[in-house]
């Protein structure tokens, strides 16, 4: 098989290779060279526009105006999305599918450095919030610019005012010492600019400050200088180059103007049509031959020997894939008939037993999800039960209730942490975390747990607990919490619940004993299997998805101990738990 397949690709990419070879390189690489460099200016053209519009604009509900002015200035099909990819702006509407990668993401607080000439923040300098600078402040500025280019020429240097995108005139020269001295005065920030640095200054040094660092003092170019005289005595004063500082300027200026540029998004850039810009071949008359004579002697050898082995190479291949659109369809049960030997024998048991083991992952992710819907319902529904008292006046929030919520809180989230052990029961290893555990109060807390419930319902609660025992007292609050659980779901209003713990030889038992509807003798052997429940219907007239019994099953097994119950119809149910008292691994 691997000689035959090797032989069909040998002499058909051969004859491809020969034929195609020479056209694609003679005609194809001037087109591509020019079209790639066109595609890269007007993609700088269009990331530029857009940049500058997300670092002046909170956000891009007016970007619309903008997307279609570029559109039509470079002939491309522009489209804006968010990180989601949901567009924000199409200016072709419709079109066909966007492709899987952008061509740039659009970020002021984190531009293409390939693409923008930024610090080393990656900030874009058309990003500057606060920093803008009002009429006034540019009106009066301006006049020391002026200023300071007449201090410069008059020390007979050259120079000239250049305007920042904040407003800001700046002295350039090539003399650096005189424009330095001669803007002295322009260079320090007016009442604005000052707010802005102070808040940007507390971001900084609330960073600094969560490292141990000492405060530092930035400067209206974002430079810093540490503030020695304030420096605490058991902290390092950092030195100029200390790249913890300067990470502390950058995230201080991210927090300080989030508030002023857009999101990120994506852009794409395609052509009119949605397609990417490609190279053409030059279609001229001797071309068009030599493209003709190539694709009959490709197009004739690759009949040939399609024909000879195409046939017995595609029937299996054809049923592989039948059968891989049936498994796509969601027909899990899906199988091929392995008749052969060879690779593609192999290749259909393969495909069987992937079959198999997708089917048993997706009955297992099903069972995952049932778990752990019913596992966070217990805790939950005991705290919305309290709070709703609360709320209702029934109670009051006091210190008692509070821990009492606390608790279920706790027991929540240890339920949460746990639940990948959960899914390590049926493999007998799950973890448990052993200690002495007093009955009593264990029973107590349960019961408190589930009084406003019990309440609500019209049932009385009850508890008789004494001894103790080497368990995972999580583990084993959830077995009672689900079995007092299950008795308050069919024990109806005047009814009455029960739990015992006592000592029984070398044994503990607690016993969860109700006055409810009961079971009917032929379904106690189903009540501890997963998904079984009495109510066919699983509807939530009684709650459950039945998986609280089968849990409660392999918790007290991953302990050594058992699990059973006696029922009768119409008289209540009695279920016991029966835990070794000295096991302590």
């Amino acid at each position: 098989m691997l000689a035959r397949l090797l032989a069909v690709s040998i002499v058909v990419a051969a004859c491809s290779i020969a034929a195609t070879a020479w056209l694609a390189i003679e005609t194809t690489s001037g087109a591509i060279r020019q079209e790639q460099g066109q595609a890269i200016t007007t993609g700088n053209q269009i990331y530029d526009d857009l940049l500058g519009y997300a670092a002046a604009h909170p956000s891009w509900a007016g970007v619309g105006q903008s997307v279609t002015v570029l559109a039509q200035e470079t002939g491309r099909r522009i489209v804006l999305t968010d990180q989601n990819r949901h567009v924000i702006m199409d200016s072709e509407p419709g079109g066909h599918a966007l492709p899987d990668s952008a061509s740039a993401g659009v970020d002021a607080l984190s531009v293409d450095p390939s693409l923008v000439d930024a610090g080393p923040d990656r900030i874009s300098p058309s990003a500057v919030g606060p920093f803008a600078l009002s009429q006034e402040d540019v009106a009066y500025l301006s006049g020391l610019g002026q200023r300071a280019l007449a201090c410069v020429r008059a020390g007979g240097s050259v120079g000239s005012i250049v305007t920042t995108p904040s407003g800001r005139p700046k002295i350039q020269s090539p003399d650096p010492l005189v424009a330095a001295q001669c803007a002295k005065t322009l260079d320090e920030p007016v009442k604005s600019e000052q707010a802005a640095l102070d808040q940007l200054g507390s971001l900084v040094n609330e960073c600094l400050a969560r490292q141990g660092l000492p405060a530092v003092t930035v400067a209206l170019d974002f430079t810093w200088q540490a503030r020695s005289a304030q420096a605490s005595t058991s902290a390092a004063v950092p030195s100029p180059t200390d790249q913890r500082v300067q990470d502390c300027v950058t995230t201080g200026r991210h927090e300080q103007l989030t508030p002023f540029v857009a999101p990120a998004a994506l852009l794409f850039v395609t052509t009119k049509g949605g397609v990417s810009p490609a190279s053409v071949f030059d279609l001229s008359a001797e071309n068009k031959v030599r493209i003709g004579l190539a694709a009959g002697g490709v197009l004739v050898v690759t009949i040939l020997v399609t024909v000879l082995a195409g046939r017995r190479f595609t029937r299996p291949l054809r049923a592989l894939t039948a059968a891989a659109q049936g498994m796509s369809g969601g027909d899990l049960a899906t199988r091929v008939s392995v008749r052969r030997r060879d690779e593609i024998g192999r290749l259909a048991g393969a495909f069987n037993e992937m079959a198999a083991a997708r089917g048993e992952v997706e009955r297992l992710r099903k069972d995952l999800i049932s778990d752990i819907a019913h596992e966070l319902r217990t805790p939950l529904s005991n705290i919305r039960g309290w709070l709703e008292a609360v709320q209702d006046g029934v109670t009051e929030a006091d210190p008692a209730l509070v821990g009492s919520l606390l608790e279920e809180a706790l027991l929540l989230h240890h339920i949460i942490d746990d639940l990948q052990d959960l899914a390590m029961a049926d493999a007998g290893t799950l973890r448990l975390h052993r200690e002495l555990v007093s009955v009593g109060e264990l029973l107590g807390a349960v019961v408190a747990g589930h009084r406003a419930r019990a309440v609500a319902g019209g049932v009385e609660l009850r508890c008789d607990g004494d001894g103790q025992v080497w368990a995972d007292p999580v583990r084993l609050r959830q077995v009672v919490d689900n079995l007092v659980t299950n008795a308050l779901r069919h024990t109806p209003a005047g009814g009455r619940i029960t739990l015992r713990g006592f000592a029984d030889g070398s044994d503990l038992v607690i016993e969860v004993r109700d006055t409810g509807t009961g079971i009917a003798a032929e379904d106690l052997g189903h009540v501890f299997e997963r998904f079984w429940r009495a109510e066919k219907s699983r509807s939530r007239l009684t709650g459950g998805s039945g998986l609280g019994l089968a849990i409660v099953k392999k918790l007290v097994e991953g302990h050594g101990g058992t699990v059973g119950v006696a029922s009768s119809v119409g008289e209540g149910s009695r279920f016991w738990v029966r835990l070794p008292i000295d096991t302590q691994s």
